[in-house]
């Protein structure tokens, strides 16, 4: 598996995180969002890394950290697909209910 594709929230939450940090340093936001564009391929190509958190959400996605953000995906049978990306120190669980991956 080589692709994948990103959910309408997950191009959300990147577009809220870039601007965010924009507003300090576009240079920053630049360099930032080259992180989880290399965090997707690197996905794409060994889907199934990463960790599930039962604790967090019985919904059938992986985890993976991306520095103070957090990259939740889950595996198709052609593709990753980009749920969601978040800082790691949100309310995963309440994030996540107001989302269908």
């Amino acid at each position: 598996m080589s692709r994948f594709v990103l959910s309408a929230g997950a191009e959300r939450d990147l577009n809220e995180i870039s601007d965010f940090i924009a507003q300090d340093n576009l240079d920053a936001a630049d360099r930032w969002i080259e992180k989880p564009f290399a965090a997707f391929e690197t996905l794409a190509h060994a889907p199934g890394m990463g960790h599930k958190r039962e604790d967090l959400t019985g919904l059938p996605v992986l985890f993976w950290p991306v520095g103070a953000y957090t990259v939740i995906y889950r595996s198709l049978p052609k593709r990753v697909e980009i749920v969601a990306v978040t800082q790691g120190a949100r309310d995963i669980p309440s994030f996540l209910h107001q989302r269908t991956p």
